[in-house]
């Protein structure tokens, strides 16, 4: 199919994907930039909905997907970035089917740049994190900014969304560790990880009472005294390659 209007219903609602994460939830799908992400997503099985290509796509696309031909104007109407490169398309959101299993996980509250939230994806799957959880004010996962953050981490990377009341029922039989600048904090390299969560909080206020009273203690991680503290992204790194090393 050809579009050529940027007045397209199919281009509006590309547009409202990137836009709006209300409007991701009530379609159940995201939307992507980008034939790197396409690869990606076909690579891992992701749940492609429609294309739109403009010019000719980079490889062969598979037989059953819909693709619309597109202009490069109908193109930047769609996209969420100002320079969109040649394809456009929307995934579905994984649906999740029980309740996730957070022996391992890492826990993100109120963590707001999208930027964050997706390198924390892209580093947990690099060291086989089996979940990210978000509470709170958290940037949407789905968001274009995280998609592209994550380097196709997106497809292929469990994630659940849970308030901290259904944090605080799923966690009874796992230990919760947040991370924080306590004097009571212990070492992340000393303690028992096995069957135990890390949560790390918003670079400025740091994790809520809320969600330290969920936690059996805290960690810190070691650094020069020069240094008063770490990148949410950063600090979320290195307690997963704490994790991993454990492995």
């Amino acid at each position: 199919m050809e579009i050529t209007s940027r007045k397209n219903p199919r281009v509006a609602h590309f547009k409202k994907l990137a836009v709006s994460g209300d409007y991701r939830r009530e379609c159940g799908e995201y939307v992507c930039d980008g034939a790197k992400l396409l690869r990606e997503a076909l690579k891992w099985g992701a749940e492609i909905h429609e294309v739109m290509v403009c010019g000719e796509a980079e490889g062969e696309l598979p037989g059953d997907l819909t693709v619309h031909r597109v202009t490069r104007e109908v193109l930047e109407a769609a996209s969420a970035v100002k320079t969109p490169r040649k394809v456009v398309f929307t995934v579905g959101i994984p649906r999740e089917t029980e309740e996730p299993d957070l022996a391992g996980a890492v826990i993100l509250e109120n963590i707001q740049d999208p930027g964050n939230v997706g390198t924390v994806l892209r580093t947990a799957g690099a060291f086989e994190v089996p979940l990210v959880v978000l509470c709170g004010d958290c940037a949407d996962v789905y968001s274009p900014k995280v998609v592209r953050a994550s380097m196709g981490a997106v497809f292929r990377q469990r994630t659940a969304v849970m308030t901290l009341d259904r944090l605080e029922a799923a966690s009874r039989d796992i230990k919760i560790y947040g991370a924080a600048l306590r004097e009571d904090a212990g070492d992340i390299r000393r303690l028992d990880l096995t069957n135990a969560a890390v949560a790390v909080g918003n670079e400025g206020s740091g994790l809520s009472e809320r969600m330290l009273s969920l936690c059996a203690g805290t960690a810190i991680i070691p650094m020069s005294p020069k240094c008063e503290s770490l990148n949410a992204a950063v600090a979320a790194s290195v307690i997963m390659w704490e994790m991993f090393r454990r492995k």
